[in-house]
């Protein structure tokens, strides 16, 4: 059976953007709920945005330290499949929203210079353990601040066993993304900034870029 790495593209914030994710072979697109950010939407725009999703691709909300009426918001407005949660939540609050409003969710993890591969494993454990709707870890580079880095962590931190379940995130790219598959291995790849020609403004030409080098690891792996 041939490799298949899954593919997010995150940040979407026109419809013309979303018709290219989807033209270019996305299996999840990203919508940001987190006003600092400049990819950000709020829940009307959601809805706008997923009005023009096709069946079977998934749509994933990004939320940074959102109260459970915040998402529950977004959710009446725009039919959101999985949550991504990328603040301070606790473990517990993770699990207290997602089964609140029934959704599952991802666990956005910022990789730090001195996180471990023990840590790696841990923290996965700890929420699979916790809740029935924890769907893995999204693995990002630590920043002083939240959302998308757009720097790359060192992917030898992630155990091989741990690899095949994470969506990997942080500063991947057309350049690089080849390689991240062939060397990691993840379950999933994610990029935002790496697609983009102006902050919060997808390029279809990078898109479509994107998933091609995605489909060119995925064609070194046997």
């Amino acid at each position: 059976m041939t490799h298949r790495t899954r593919i997010k593209l995150c940040g979407l914030t026109r419809l013309e953007d979303v018709e290219q994710a989807v033209a270019a072979g996305a299996d999840a697109i990203g919508l940001v709920f987190y006003p600092p950010s400049p990819r950000s939407v709020n829940a009307q725009q959601a809805g706008q945005l997923l009005s023009v999703m096709p069946p079977f691709i998934s749509s994933v909300g990004l939320f940074v330290n959102a109260t459970v009426e915040e998402i529950e918001m977004v959710l009446a407005a725009a039919p959101i499949s999985i949550l991504q949660f990328h603040g301070d939540e606790t473990v517990a609050q993770c699990c207290a929203i997602a089964k609140k409003v029934q959704r599952p969710f991802v666990r956005a993890l910022r990789v730090r210079p001195d996180t471990t591969a023990a840590d790696l494993l841990e923290c996965d454990s700890q929420f699979r353990s916790a809740s029935p709707l924890f769907a893995g870890l999204l693995l990002d580079t630590w920043v002083d601040a939240y959302g998308g880095s757009g720097k790359v962590f060192d992917w030898s931190l992630i155990p091989a066993d741990l690899a095949r379940r994470v969506v990997l995130s942080g500063g991947l790219n057309v350049q690089n993304v080849t390689d991240a598959v062939v060397g990691v291995r993840p379950f999933a790849v994610d990029v935002s900034s790496g697609i983009e020609s102006a902050k919060g403004i997808k390029d279809a030409a990078m898109m479509h870029a994107f998933v091609s080098a995605v489909r060119a690891g995925d064609s070194q792996i046997t």
